[in-house]
């Protein structure tokens, strides 16, 4: 009886041992967002309008 419960001790301090073991950690990569900025600063759209009004009217 006490080897039965000796090899069951040891049987589960073996499994416990192999259970995990040192594993590299895995880092997720950061996100990057560029700002982008354009020099015209959403002036581009309302000239074009007023471009194509005056072309409208000098009709």
């Amino acid at each position: 009886m006490k080897k039965l419960a000796l090899a069951a001790a040891l049987s589960v301090a073996a499994t416990s041992a192999f259970a995990g073991g040192m594993v590299e950690p895995i880092m997720e990569p950061a996100v990057v967002e560029a700002q982008t900025s354009s020099s015209a600063g959403g002036i581009v759209v309302p000239l074009l309008l007023l471009l194509v009004v005056a072309a409208a009217a000098s009709n």
